[in-house]
């Protein structure tokens, strides 16, 4: 168990990819507390952590990201419940404001800030106060998005809030090393959860329209982001810190996609292989596929 005696937070952790760390981390021998607004997922939560044997290493507590209060609330809970903190899993988030930028009101983009950075934030802040107090150092992990990386994998807003989680856990990471304290991103890229479904589909539906939508043919799932966190809470990355690590199937290695955009089969599906030769007078060169 790579996680026994070790104390995890979890924001977010009552449904998706918290849900899924939550029971990942009690599977490892973790000692966990589920923060969440939705404290109805949060009793299911802890009825599926009884389930696996690991109700006496689960508690829950609602909390909203925004308020520092309830930040600092949910520190202490695992404090006052298990005795210290170890992980801390900054993952807590929305959709946010979606519409073209010219469109988007102040409140709206306020909203979309204050759970996806602020909220990362003060988890930041008050996990620190203990860790640097117990000098054993300690892990953040912070849920950033493959949006973060780029201009054109998620709305505006959620965007450009995530890039901003991104570089907060780099400078956060580098403050807090002489104490030992790790802090890494994760960008997830197409996961099938609660806040994808909220398209009113059903999660199979769901599931078939992310399929495809990068080189791995499949979508990805709350397990795939939990065996990240995983390792970056652990101790087998105890040299890993200041990244953001890409779990999106080969997406953003995809890039701009250009035989898509050209209108022809991606290259590993055409019919002819090419070496072109450009302009060096030299002719290019087509030949049939070899056989698979």
């Amino acid at each position: 168990m790579r996680l026994r005696d070790k104390v995890a937070v979890v924001t977010g952790g009552a449904s998706g990819m918290g849900q899924a760390t939550v029971l990942r981390f009690l599977a490892e021998g973790a000692k966990v507390v589920i923060a969440d607004f939705n404290a109805e997922n949060g009793a299911k939560t802890l009825q599926l952590a009884a389930a696996a044997g690991a109700a006496s290493a689960a508690r829950f507590i609602k909390i909203d990201v925004v308020k520092e209060m309830d930040v600092a609330a949910m520190i202490e809970c695992a404090v006052d419940e298990f005795g210290r903190l170890d992980i801390l899993f900054n993952n807590a988030g929305v959709g946010g404001a979606i519409g073209p930028v010219w469109d988007i009101e102040e409140d709206e983009w306020d909203y979309t800030f204050d759970v996806l950075v602020k909220g990362v934030f003060f988890g930041i802040k008050h996990a620190t106060r203990i860790l640097r107090k117990q000098k054993q150092g300690g892990a953040i992990i912070n849920t950033a998005s493959v949006a973060g990386l780029s201009g054109g994998c998620g709305p505006l807003a959620y965007s450009a809030a995530k890039a901003a989680v991104v570089n907060l856990s780099r400078a956060a990471a580098v403050q807090l090393a002489p104490d030992r304290i790790r802090v890494n991103a994760i960008c997830p890229g197409f996961i099938l959860t609660g806040l994808t479904q909220s398209m009113q589909v059903s999660i199979e539906e769901a599931g078939r329209h992310l399929d495809g939508l990068q080189p791995i043919p499949d979508h990805g799932t709350g397990e795939d982001i939990a065996g990240t966190a995983l390792y970056l809470a652990c101790d087998d990355s105890r040299f890993v810190t200041g990244e953001a690590i890409i779990v999106d199937g080969g997406l953003t290695a995809l890039g701009p996609d250009m035989w898509q955009r050209f209108g022809v089969p991606r290259e590993a599906t055409m019919y002819k292989s090419r070496l072109n030769k450009g302009t060096t007078g030299e002719g290019s060169i087509s030949r049939p596929l070899k056989s698979d």
